[in-house]
């Protein structure tokens, strides 16, 4: 995510609340500040200067000017217009209302098309959809290989080429037609990498897209390369004509230059975030949420429909009863962590919490990832029956624990020792009931918020 984008934006808006009142002088200082920013974070140039003349024209109105809040109109101008630059809504996938829904994956090499079909497939199949993938790179066998690996794991069949050099068009359109003979709901064609300006190659594409009619053909973009990723997503759509773009590695990318600028200057919107390597690191792409994002405001809807997609509900149901009735172990506390890693890192889920980039600033080290795993280390070298029961954990064990998961007695004994203060801490706050309880919880909500 574009944090450093972030946390310019961020210094600029906390300077501009300094004033009391705001004059156009103040605003149009605040926004060199804000056009210098984008520049940095490699947005196009011309899409900053049409920007920060729209912020310019809407933040000296009177409306803001002779507002009780001055500065935090402007945010609000802001927040609006890069909505506006990232496409307002959301752009769904177009599906069929006859199936197979046909999504054609396109983009150069090594910017990650075979895992982001692995991404969409399980995206569909947890919706309840058959999916189909089509491994449409005949000339490269190890990307059939790592589609099979996908499908594999994601229980979701591939159609690929029995016979090295296979054409890649009769290829596709046999796969096409084998998910419409077999009812599948979904087929993704996984295309070749190829250079936009390699004309066989590029014509290949013309013709599997005039072959196959694929309801939508998506560039798959890589983030990190900037305005190198909108000048490509111009030269693909000029020849084969896409209808939307996947980011992949936006976890990688701390500019932000990609995600402002492809809708604005394509005119195609962003419908996929590739957000890690795993295959549920891919997100739908909201415009308002990402401009929230990149202000500082957090997304704590993407953060829920994250946490409702991989967290066990039943599980989440059976720790509450625990924390009831006292009886977390170190085992329920270890499953707990790697619900939480299923979210993603440290760093990804406090770019979704309003005042996240302020709590990242305050850790000043950098965020306890490492901390993490040498928890997790030592809960996984301890037996079943110690993690259920640590009072069995005399000195033997420790110094066995702590060779086994390459730490020391001491941070062994550490982990116990907050696991320990974490249970009386329950036991307090379990203490907590009716009116005394609502009056600390809506103090803390009143913190959280200020």
């Amino acid at each position: 995510m574009p944090n450093l984008l972030s946390e310019k934006l961020e210094g600029i808006f906390k300077r501009l609340r300094g004033h009391g009142v705001l004059t156009e002088a103040n605003i149009a200082e605040a926004l060199k500040e804000v056009r210098l920013a984008l520049l940095e974070a490699d947005v196009n140039f011309k899409i900053v200067k049409e920007f920060v003349e729209r912020v310019r024209v809407k933040a000296v109105g009177q409306e803001v000017l002779q507002s009780l809040t001055p500065a935090h109109q402007v945010v609000k101008v802001v927040w609006e217009e890069l909505c506006a630059l990232m496409g307002s809504q959301q752009a769904g996938l177009a599906l069929s209302s006859i199936p197979p829904t046909v999504i054609m994956l396109v983009g150069l090499h090594g910017v990650g098309k075979t895992t982001t079909s692995g991404k969409l497939a399980r995206y569909f199949k947890a919706s309840g959809k058959r999916v189909l993938l089509v491994a449409a790179d005949p000339r490269r066998p190890a990307a059939a290989e790592q589609l099979a690996v996908l499908g594999e794991s994601l229980d979701v069949p591939v159609h690929r080429a029995e016979a090295a050099n296979a054409d890649a068009v009769r290829l596709s359109v046999e796969g096409v037609e084998r998910a419409r003979s077999q009812g599948f709901d979904v087929a993704i064609l996984d295309t070749g990498g190829r250079l936009h300006i390699d004309d066989e190659l590029m014509d290949e594409l013309v013709v599997i897209k005039a072959q196959t009619s694929p309801h939508d053909v998506l560039l798959v973009a890589d983030a990190m390369m900037g305005q190198d990723a909108v000048t490509m997503a111009e030269q693909f759509d000029r020849r084969v004509g896409i209808t939307g773009v996947i980011l992949t590695k936006v976890e990688g990318d701390a500019r932000g230059g990609a995600v402002l600028s492809i809708k604005a200057v394509t005119g195609k919107p962003i419908k996929f975030l590739g957000t890690g390597e795993k295959l549920e690191a891919l997100e739908p792409f909201h415009p308002d949420r990402m401009a929230s994002r990149i202000l500082g405001m957090g997304d704590v809807l993407s953060l829920i429909e994250k946490a409702q997609e991989v967290v066990d509900q039943e599980q989440a149901e059976a720790m509450v009863q625990k924390l009831r009735s006292d009886t977390l172990t170190l085992e329920d506390f270890r499953e707990q962590l790697k619900q939480v890693n299923k979210l993603g890192s440290l760093e990804q889920i406090l770019d979704m919490l309003p005042g996240g980039q302020r709590l990242k600033e305050m850790t000043g080290q950098g965020l306890p990832e490492k901390e993490l795993k040498q928890v997790a280390a030592i809960i996984d070298s301890m037996t079943l029956r110690e993690r259920r029961d640590h009072t069995l954990l005399n000195g033997s064990r420790k110094k066995r624990i702590a060779k086994g998961s390459g730490t020391t007695v001491q941070e062994v004994n550490r982990l116990i020792k907050q696991y320990l203060e974490a249970r009386k801490m329950m036991k307090v706050m379990k203490g907590l009931s009716g009116r005394v309880g609502r009056k600390m919880l809506g103090a803390s909500n009143r913190a959280f918020l200020s």
